[in-house]
């Protein structure tokens, strides 16, 4: 079963109405964009490597634990309710690139929101940025059978970014959401990112 699919600012319930729903993965895939015909007709495709990175945010919006910052160096968080898969350094093949297990049902009380962004590493020595990329989703999946419940297309322009703050898990009234989001930012590593949220 297909998920509901997302624009840009819309909210959803994700507990609400669906019982026992605890454990969800987020899922987020992309496309590297095929280069123009090299001088001799071969196709360069450029090798971008995204990493995906879970924030566990506190009521006030900050980062209040630096294990709370869930990535590539760091793939869980001290309480174990949030898991990266591990690092995909080309972003090539179909479905999801990267995915970050989330237990919601175990995210310490303290913790209000989960953001989910997509950096590029090494972004500025490379000189890439998001307007390489192609075919960007973040999608919600329940951990149980993985059907899909949501999906957000980032079709928007995001050229000259090198970050993308996809969209966040939020607790809501004893409940979890999800917002689309889909805001391109400037920030050469996750570190960066995440010192705007402390």
């Amino acid at each position: 079963m297909a998920g509901i699919n997302l624009v840009k600012g819309q909210k959803i319930d994700l507990t609400k109405g669906n019982a026992g729903l605890s454990k969800v993965i987020v899922g987020l895939g992309w496309d590297p964009v095929e280069a123009s015909r090299g001088f001799f007709g071969v196709k360069k495709q450029a090798n971008i490597d995204c990493d995906a990175s879970a924030l566990m945010l506190n009521e006030n919006g900050k980062l209040a634990k630096k294990g709370n910052l869930v990535c590539f160096h760091n793939k869980q968080s001290p309480c174990n309710s949030v898991v990266h898969s591990g690092d995909n350094l080309t972003g090539q093949g179909d479905g999801d690139d990267e995915q970050i297990q989330v237990n919601l049902s175990a995210i310490p009380a303290d913790v209000h929101k989960v953001l989910v962004v997509v950096n590029i590493y090494d972004a500025v020595n490379r000189k890439q940025d998001f307007g390489m990329i192609k075919s960007a989703y973040i999608r919600v999946m329940n951990a149980a059978g993985n059907s899909e419940l949501i999906k957000f297309n980032l079709s928007d322009n995001y050229t000259g970014f090198t970050a993308l703050i996809c969209g966040e898990l939020y607790r809501q009234g004893g409940e979890w959401k999800f917002a689309a989001i889909g805001e391109g930012s400037h920030a050469a590593h996750i570190n960066e990112l995440a010192e705007r949220y402390i």
